[in-house]
């Protein structure tokens, strides 16, 4: 099952020194987890520091420990979304449900 993480560095609450202390370990975090098939895409986002990843996961309980493991969500440095994606219906044999 595939879901889209949104994150959003809580800039308001940890100063840029908080960020840099744990980057280095977020990057390989998700190194980790690209390598492990997790982690399918990321973007930096442009509106807001943060990030945006694909993920691909048994469930939505595995996707949460996963964004869970990186640095920064272990320090409550992240706001996060998670949302599960499907198939889009136009893709889909006609007649058949999403």
């Amino acid at each position: 099952m595939q879901f889209i993480s949104i994150s959003r560095r809580l800039t308001e609450r940890f100063s840029d020194d908080a960020f840099a202390a744990h980057i280095e370990a977020e990057r390989e975090r998700v190194r980790e987890l690209y390598g492990d098939g997790v982690v399918r895409s990321i973007w930096s986002r442009k509106d807001r520091p943060g990030a945006v990843m694909l993920l691909e996961c048994t469930d939505e309980a595995a996707a949460r420990a996963a964004v869970g493991s990186l640095p920064l969500a272990q320090h409550n440095m992240l706001e996060v979304q998670i949302l599960p994606l499907g198939p889009y219906p136009a893709f889909l044999p006609r007649g058949s449900a999403p």
